[in-house]
């Protein structure tokens, strides 16, 4: 059973993020306060979800929260910053859109950037651990979802409404095939193997 809070009786955000490992798109960050008494037995780890049951607990989180926001990074700040300081800052921009300020934040993995004035604690598999951490997986996974979905209707021959711009062998064989989009990250090693520079970098 997930834990209700790290700290107890101080408003407490818990923050994840989603898309990391992707080979094109943004990278999406959610926080998520959640009131003490909150309790929701289907609430888990995104991950271990159908994206059914993430859907459906979505609306769920949104209306029950004290405060939720998502924030995002785009594949040319990505390429700019590299990944890991881009999930810090998505992570940071989810924070800044909370319309209450939190005194801790409870952060899924085991790096952080310190966000100005406010305490954090990292937790690793934190979001199969704290609700807060879990509903904030739930937003950042499932709004990143529909945001490759539209950039799958602008782009369909590299299979995003599946693989969400994973690195599937399929995506790998349609960048190979069709070359690259304004979405995917340059930075990344989009064919796999030692293949990165054969890669025609295609507007």
């Amino acid at each position: 059973m997930l834990l209700p809070f790290h700290h107890q009786g101080i408003p407490e955000a818990g923050c994840d993020e989603a898309g990391r490992g992707c080979l094109a798109g943004a990278v999406y960050a959610a926080a998520v306060i959640l009131p003490p008494d909150f309790r929701n037995e289907q609430l888990n780890d995104s991950k271990q979800l159908t994206e059914h049951q993430r859907y459906a607990l979505r609306p769920v989180i949104e209306r029950e929260a004290v405060a939720w926001a998502v924030g995002t990074v785009s594949p040319e700040e990505i390429d700019r910053i590299n990944i890991l300081n881009a999930s810090f800052l998505a992570m940071h921009r989810a924070i800044d859109g909370l319309r209450i300020r939190p005194q801790h934040l409870l952060i899924d993995g085991n790096r952080f950037r310190p966000y100005p004035g406010i305490p954090h604690t990292t937790i690793v598999k934190g979001d199969g651990k704290y609700l807060s951490i879990a509903a904030a997986s739930i937003l950042a996974k499932t709004y990143r979802d529909d945001y490759m979905r539209k950039l799958h209707a602008q782009y369909p021959a590299y299979g995003w409404d599946r693989n969400k711009g994973y690195p599937t062998s399929a995506h790998r064989a349609a960048i190979a095939a069709h070359g690259t989009t304004p979405y995917h990250r340059l930075s990344f090693n989009l064919l796999g193997g030692d293949k990165q520079m054969e890669l025609d970098f295609g507007e």
